[in-house]
């Protein structure tokens, strides 16, 4: 079966920083992939070039079979199949969290704001936020922010969601309730990739777990293969330290 998703010997660098040094990795539908490494060692990067926020500098990026890093290529049409969640939120302040959601919808998909009351509504009441959809940013705690974030990301109803590090700017008590919300998330059966410190919610949830090191995929595998079997002592050495 050809995967969803395939990335093929994804090269990056920002100057004489390499950060991705040949990327290989393969997401099939509906499969949770969880991306976990030291902070630098690209996961972050990774997932910004499969969204096309950032280009790459050789290999290539197939979803459903179609290159989608040529250079050239307009990146809307690709962002409206693949979402992306930040760890900072980036909700507009001087919009509520209703319009935040609305928008990217509006503007990319031409659905009104009609067109988009019950589906939206329907999402804010799923996650816990039918109270909040008036509120500004700055009137919700954190962990609101993060869930409103990812109800913007699912109003696009995407192919594929990427998530970045989303509870690692979140106070230790707001970090389960988001991960509450990526459960149902990942009850759906939405394709995700998830880069993560959280090694508990990567052991439970995640079908594949890629272990990051400088660059590259040093090793992948299921959870109970990566975290109870690690084959590189480069794994076993950042395991220790984290687990």
């Amino acid at each position: 079966m050809t995967p969803l998703l395939r990335m093929t010997n994804v090269q990056k660098a920002f100057g004489d920083n390499h950060v991705l040094k040949g990327i290989d990795l393969d997401v099939a539908k509906g499969e949770m992939v969880c991306l976990i490494g030291a902070s630098g060692s690209g996961k972050s990067t990774l997932l910004r070039t499969i969204n096309l926020l950032e280009p790459i500098d050789d290999g290539e990026i197939l979803l459903d079979g179609v290159d989608i890093s040529e250079p050239g290529l307009d990146p809307q049409p690709v962002r409206k199949r693949i979402g992306l969640v930040f760890q900072s939120y980036n909700l507009f302040p001087h919009m509520s969290a209703t319009d935040n959601v609305m928008l990217a919808p509006r503007r990319l998909k031409g659905l009104s704001k009609a067109e988009l009351e019950a589906p939206v509504t329907t999402l804010f009441e799923r996650f816990g936020l039918a109270d909040r959809m008036g509120h500004y940013p700055d009137q919700l705690s954190g962990g609101q922010q993060q869930r409103v974030a990812i109800i913007r990301a699912l109003a696009m109803q995407p192919e594929v969601l990427l998530f970045d590090e989303i509870t690692s700017a979140l106070d230790p008590e707001l970090v389960a309730e988001v991960l509450d919300v990526l459960r149902a998330v990942r009850a759906e059966g939405i394709t995700m990739i998830f880069a993560t410190h959280e090694m508990g919610f990567a052991r439970e949830l995640a079908d594949k777990v890629c272990f990051l090191d400088r660059g590259r995929i040093l090793e992948a595998g299921t959870p109970d293969q990566l975290f109870d079997a690690p084959k590189e002592e480069r794994t076993r050495q950042f395991l220790s330290q984290v687990l």
